[in-house]
């Protein structure tokens, strides 16, 4: 079975290549078509995928799935109407592929170019969330790249759907069906199958909670970009707007709690937290946040006290972890020790504070007086992300078209030979 399995990954990712070889040569008039062409489709059979995210749901709620990742998984009319919109986006922005980075002419007449090109075959190793499915495939597609796509079981109806009317509208559209694939999602081999496909896949993404990340970046022999763990914190300093901080705190932690770019935990200056704690704690519970607090929160009623694990816990729940802190610098540390390096935001009026902790917080996205959830492709004009990378190797933060591709010189020359030394 194992052997059948490889074999299923392997064929599919060979299909891939030959689907990338012809996406090269597509042009961007062609690219953009075909995602105007799978916008259309979606929304034209989105009872389909509604049908089948309505499995998913109903199997998820069997097997107890707890409500934030039943919330991860499902689709709505709106939702779909999302992912089509941002499909008609990403073929609205510029293509990147053929972009000069860089040139010159050499003093011996050489012209050097360096330019945009697409990856190639691009792994997606993802979890529950059925709209990563239709991001992916349509950034790959805009940046000349094959997706392969390896969804959980949770969303193993949705998946299917969406990726039929994707290979449909890719058809219609007189581009390779094998441009966007489905790969089994019952037997975990098929990941390391997948990640393990050195020299037929190019790149893997893994985008999940802290158990797939690690498990793709530790066992991987093709090259992979870390995304998406988000214990990210938002910090009150002494000087802050406590409206505005209020405001914040609760966008970050409860527009959608589920998504990595929520924030978890809370820091605020102990020069204000006799005002501001009792104020934000009541502002959280709410907003049916359970606080997990240090000695100064936990003075309020309901407040559970903070363990040492609650500091590095990404939640993905109506939880947070609260503590005061004696200092902007304090709150640095409390970052630099226990962060994701995912997004870190400041409420303050301090410009100098601002500086400071924009300088010497190192995170993907650094963030002030602004919810935590702008840290998104979508958000920062990309039209959709493959996912947020958070680690510093050639895409850092959201990833959109250009974090999908990779560059080759291209030397002109008239006869030139190199004398011999």
């Amino acid at each position: 079975m194992t052997d059948d399995l490889r074999e299923q990954v392997h064929a599919a990712a060979r299909r891939a290549r030959v689907a990338a070889d012809e996406l090269v040569l597509a042009t961007r008039e062609r690219k953009d078509a075909a995602l105007h062409e799978m916008a259309a489709a979606l929304r034209a059979r989105a009872h389909e995928v509604l049908e089948a995210n309505a499995k998913d749901i109903e199997a998820g709620r069997a097997a107890g799935l707890a409500e934030n990742l039943l919330d991860r998984l499902a689709l709505t009319q709106g939702r779909v109407e999302g992912v089509a919109a941002g499909l008609e986006v990403v073929a609205g922005l510029p293509d990147p592929i053929g972009e000069v980075l860089r040139g010159s002419i050499l003093p011996n007449g050489l012209e050097l170019r360096q330019v945009r090109v697409p990856m190639g075959v691009v792994g997606m190793v993802y979890e529950a969330r059925p709209n990563v499915t239709v991001d992916a495939a349509g950034l790959a597609l805009k940046s000349g790249n094959a997706a392969l796509l390896r969804g959980s079981s949770t969303a193993e109806h949705s998946n299917t759907a969406l990726v039929a009317i994707l290979r449909d509208a890719l058809e219609a559209a007189g581009l390779p069906a094998d441009a966007v694939q489905l790969l089994p999602c019952h037997d975990r081999a098929s990941v390391t199958h997948l990640i393990t496909a050195r020299g037929l896949v190019d790149l893997v993404i893994p985008r999940g909670g802290a158990g797939l990340i690690n498990a793709v970046v530790q066992q991987a022999t093709v090259p992979t970009i870390e995304t998406g763990v988000g214990n990210c914190h938002v910090y009150v300093d002494a000087t802050a707007d406590l409206d505005m901080a209020e405001r914040i705190v609760l966008n970050s932690k409860t527009r959608r709690s589920s998504v990595c770019n929520a924030a978890e935990s809370l820091l605020v200056h102990a020069d204000i937290a006799d005002e501001f704690v009792p104020r934000v704690t009541a502002a959280l519970q709410k907003a049916e946040v359970t606080v997990h607090g240090d000695d100064r929160f936990a003075r309020a009623e309901g407040v559970v006290a903070a363990t040492d694990d609650d500091w590095d816990t990404e939640y993905l729940s109506l939880d947070i972890a609260a503590r005061v802190v004696g200092s902007l610098d304090e709150a640095i540390a409390h970052i630099a020790a226990h962060g994701s390096g995912h997004t870190e935001a400041i409420v303050t009026n301090d410009v100098r504070a601002a500086r400071r902790f924009t300088t010497r917080v190192d995170a993907a996205a650094v963030v002030v007086n602004a919810s935590t959830a702008f840290t998104d492709g979508g958000e920062f004009g990309m039209g959709a992300e493959i996912g947020i990378s958070t680690q510093k190797l050639h895409a850092r933060g959201p990833m959109g078209l250009s974090e999908l591709t990779s560059s080759k010189w291209v030397v002109w020359g008239e006869g030139h030979v190199r004398p011999s030394s």
